[in-house]
């Protein structure tokens, strides 16, 4: 019986476009058109893009052939991966998986496409990559137990995005499962990030992300040159399962491949904020709307959440009323309630006037969390959440099992249109915009992914507008 890391390698190997049911293939590519549309925004605006793109420039990455969303320069595929996967995770706006407490698409869309690029591979073969890195990434989640591996101080997407990002450019580079095996095997010394930037709001859950799509592209590539690693990378002795967690399930790390898709279990956000503060916001949106809430009657907002949720949005709760930094405000269950409060929803251009305004400021000091039984309940299926405001007039309340975005409540492809032309308009002129939406929305006819991804960058000053890229 073969071990469950090579049965995921054997699923990585042998996955095509042709494969993937119509409705697992779409949703990966409007995933994709997600994740690119907050990368090329974080490109230009995330305060720890400049610092990072020098350094990566430093280190020589330039001069290759591959692409950085919504740059005109050229980087190596390292480069390139670990560049688009930071952006990706940049904002704090891109898709989660609920059950494995996982942000999916930001280690391994960066990874494949800049395995694509290389390789020069079709969109179709592209997307059906990412799905492989998707199917295997989420499991490994599943299979660790997301709250034993977060207890232990570790970032399931960057650990677990190693291993996706590995099967994902497996895939692309036409890998047997015997290297994607050995690939899996290195990536078992290179799998790391530390929730550590909690206590100060450091930038590394980003950078984490970005090492997690070029460690998978290293790993991949090295293997495809005969660079062997360990077999039974998942479930061994020293392997990944047993070392990051407690008590894992090493056979959750393969169940249901090819049968089960957890990619359509994948979920966007529409709020550029830990997603277990969504479904509190959607409450508080809707009790604005209907009750006329205004921020200066309100006297106490209590929030009920999932037991780990509260850990990560919650806790230590002085520090989490008083947010110094955006990483602070995105991790922060009283910051996102105040603004939700405030303008009837949260954009990533409300970070910066908020952080700095005191009534937002008092606001947050009126919000109360705590683990609720309900959303508790719902937990890990739906990151739920339990609202009461409270005004002198009396108190109203509601509770959210599914927020928006969520597979049951998924946003519609106008609504992710609308996100991403939100995200990219201050940076690309109409036709340009519209040009790189239409290619990434056709992304499975697209014969040459680095056309399309160079239409990120807009046209230079003085040059006709881009025209889509089709097949």
């Amino acid at each position: 019986m073969p071990s469950v890391t090579r049965t995921a390698a054997e699923f990585a190997a042998g996955l095509s476009y042709s494969d993937l049911p119509p409705e697992v293939a779409r949703r990966a590519k409007l995933l994709v058109f997600d994740t690119l549309g907050i990368a090329l925004r974080a490109r230009r605006d995330a305060e720890s893009t400049g610092s990072f793109i020098a350094a990566v420039k430093r280190l020589g990455m330039t001069g290759g052939a591959a692409t950085a969303i919504g740059d005109p320069e050229r980087y190596t595929a390292a480069g390139a991966a670990l560049i688009n996967g930071t952006l990706a995770h940049s904002l704090d706006f891109d898709d989660t998986h609920a059950r494995g407490s996982i942000h999916a698409s930001a280690p391994i869309v960066p990874a494949a496409l800049a395995a694509a690029e290389e390789a020069g591979a079709s969109g179709a073969r592209t997307i059906a990559a990412i799905v492989a890195g998707y199917e295997v990434q989420i499991r490994l989640s599943l299979a660790l137990g997301p709250s034993d591996h977060y207890a232990r101080g570790f970032h399931p997407t960057a650990t677990c995005g190693a291993f996706g990002a590995a099967a994902a450019v497996g895939n692309v580079l036409g890998l047997d499962a015997g290297q994607i095996e050995s690939a899996f095997g290195i990536c078992l010394s290179q799998a790391a990030g530390s929730m550590q930037f909690l206590a100060d709001g450091a930038w590394t859950k980003r950078s984490h992300v970005g090492h997690a799509a070029m460690c998978g592209l290293m790993a991949a590539t090295l293997a495809a040159e005969g660079f062997r690693g360990p077999a039974q990378a998942f479930e061994g002795n020293a392997g990944f399962l047993a070392s990051h967690a407690p008590d894992p399930d090493p056979a959750k790390a393969a169940a249901g491949l090819g049968a089960v898709w957890e990619t359509m279990q994948i979920a966007v956000k529409p709020y550029p904020s830990c997603r277990y503060g969504h479904a509190a916001m959607d409450a508080i949106i809707g009790l604005r709307a209907k009750h006329g809430l205004r921020p200066e009657d309100v006297q106490e907002i209590e929030v009920g959440l999932p037991e780990t949720g509260w850990k990560i949005v919650a806790d230590p709760l002085a520090d989490k009323q008083n947010p110094q930094c955006i990483v602070d405000g995105q991790f922060s269950m009283p910051f996102v309630a105040a603004a939700a409060l405030i303008n009837g929803g949260l954009v990533w251009d409300d970070y910066e006037p908020l952080l700095a305004d005191d009534a937002a400021k008092a606001l947050c000091r009126k919000v109360r969390p705590v683990v609720d039984a309900r959303a508790q309940a719902e937990y890990p299926a739906n990151l739920a959440a339990a609202v009461k405001v409270t005004t002198a007039a009396g108190a109203v309340e509601d509770f959210v099992a599914v927020p928006k975005g969520e597979p049951g409540n998924f946003l519609t492809e106008d609504e992710l249109r609308t996100k991403f032309d939100g995200l990219v308009a201050p940076y690309l002129e109409p036709a340009d915009r519209a040009a790189f939406a239409d290619s990434l929305l056709a992304l499975e006819s697209a014969d040459d992914v680095s056309a399309v991804l160079r239409l990120s960058a807009g046209r230079p000053a003085g040059e006709p507008a881009i025209r889509a890229v089709a097949g």
